[in-house]
């Protein structure tokens, strides 16, 4: 397919494609993981994690996002082995009992591969390929979609006082040159997705401009997911702890459909599933 017939209606990988022109999907999250700042420690067991997965996917999930490391503020990361541990069989079990669309959450190559061996579609990628380079190789060699996230700095340092003169602008040309390396490495326009990574590496301000702005993104011509489920912006916005945090991430998500996203990731599957339905009646009424 030529780069200039593909619009960002197109999400395709690994033995399929996303349909974005006819509703927003959403990306259920399934953290495999002992420390992650929402649900550490409660999908751990590969047993929870796929009945998890398997509630998220009555409940409407389009992708289940696995995630073997967490990446929340000042975390630090784990060995490839024991990423790969977490991850691998919860992986090879969801595709073995569900028709379902997996994305592996991860910015290691090594942690990448075994996870498309053991039959994920799709890369999320939280570097946009800056931690490790050899991931596009990956993605490209296997066909699978790729997902690229701003970041400032890492998830150690992300929130020592980031600054942006212009947050949009700054966020662009970074995924414009992300996309550009995916590119260079063999990985189809196509198979390529953006997430302006609200929370990493940003302040209150920032994560504002972002769903006020979300649309400026369009211009990348690929499609946008955002993930604002339960993020500390909105505590700080409605003092509230993370386990209260729905209304205002419901908030959020209908905001981001309005402002052009075409894929949300998310810990509540039903309730998002809801809210989007709604936004999605309104932003494409008329169409």
């Amino acid at each position: 397919m030529n780069e200039s017939q593909v619009n960002d209606s197109t999400f395709s990988f690994r033995g399929g494609r996303l349909d974005l022109s006819k509703k927003t999907c959403i990306a259920g999250i399934l953290n495999v993981t002992p420390d992650s700042f929402s649900d550490g420690g409660k999908f751990l067991e590969p047993q929870a994690a796929l009945r998890h997965a398997e509630k998220m996917i009555k409940e409407g999930a389009d992708v289940i996002d696995v995630g073997g490391e967490s990446a929340r503020p000042r975390s630090v990361p784990v060995k490839e082995s024991e990423e790969i541990a977490r991850v691998v069989p919860v992986i090879s079990e969801l595709v073995k009992r569900f028709d379902a669309v997996v994305s592996v959450d991860t910015y290691k190559a090594s942690v990448a591969k075994a996870a498309l061996d053991a039959g994920a579609h799709i890369i999320n990628d939280v570097s946009a390929l800056r931690f490790d380079p050899e991931l596009a190789d990956v993605a490209s060699a296997y066909g699978a979609g790729l997902i690229l996230m701003h970041m400032k700095g890492t998830p150690l340092t992300m929130q020592d006082n980031p600054e942006y003169n212009d947050v949009m602008f700054e966020i662009a040309d970074f995924l414009r040159k992300a996309i550009d390396n995916a590119r260079t490495a063999g990985v189809r326009f196509e198979s390529i997705m953006v997430d302006p990574g609200i929370g990493f590496g940003k302040k209150l301000v920032h994560n504002l401009t972002i769903l006020k702005s979300l649309s400026q993104l369009r211009l990348l011509r690929r499609p946008i997911m955002v993930g604002p489920s339960r993020k500390s912006f909105i505590g700080q916005l409605l003092n509230v702890p993370v386990e209260e945090r729905l209304p205002g991430t419901l908030a959020a998500i209908v905001i981001c459909v309005l402002s052009g996203a075409s894929v949300v990731r998310v810990h509540d599957v039903k309730e998002a599933r809801e809210a989007v339905v709604i936004a999605d009646a309104v932003a494409r009424t008329g169409d």
